[in-house]
């Protein structure tokens, strides 16, 4: 399939920038036919839109919030996946998205939280955007980041 990068303008998606690395590492790594993602977390405009750990109280970043924000964050793989290969018409595949959700003890709605990702990958790469998948929940995140993202992704 192609027309990715139409697609995107469909859904009046418009990518970000790419963002700079924070620590000792690139954005992204092409290797074959495949690439690898850094992770990537929900940074608008170079900043977060929310910091703290997913769960339902007081001070705890809402679970549909989360899913928001993976949203955001695979736009920001998919920023960095275009930076590499030139355009998204490129890609052949949605390969493998591992999603990590800073999560309360008591959190365990991980896979609804990286949903946020996964539909939005479905939305504009159809049955390409069908991957493989891990939803992790961790104590925390880089910068107290809700969610972080990694894809993977074939290209041709």
């Amino acid at each position: 399939m192609a027309g990715f990068e139409a697609r995107l303008a469909e859904l009046g998606i418009e990518l970000p920038d790419v963002a700079p690395p924070v620590a000792a590492y690139v954005p992204t790594v092409a290797t074959g036919s495949l690439v690898y993602t850094s992770g990537q977390l929900p940074f608008v405009a170079g900043a977060l839109p929310a910091t703290g750990k997913v769960g339902d109280g007081h001070g705890l970043v809402p679970a549909d919030d989360a899913k928001a924000y993976a949203r955001t964050a695979v736009l920001n793989a998919l920023a960095a996946v275009r930076a590499e290969i030139g355009s998204l018409d490129r890609v052949t595949r949605i390969v493998k998205l591992v999603g990590f959700v800073a999560s309360d003890a008591a959190f365990t709605g991980q896979p609804g939280v990286i949903n946020g990702a996964s539909e939005l990958l479905g939305e504009i790469f159809g049955d390409a955007g069908r991957h493989a998948r891990s939803a992790v929940g961790v104590a925390v995140l880089p910068l107290d980041s809700p969610v972080e993202l990694e894809l993977v992704v074939e290209f041709a």
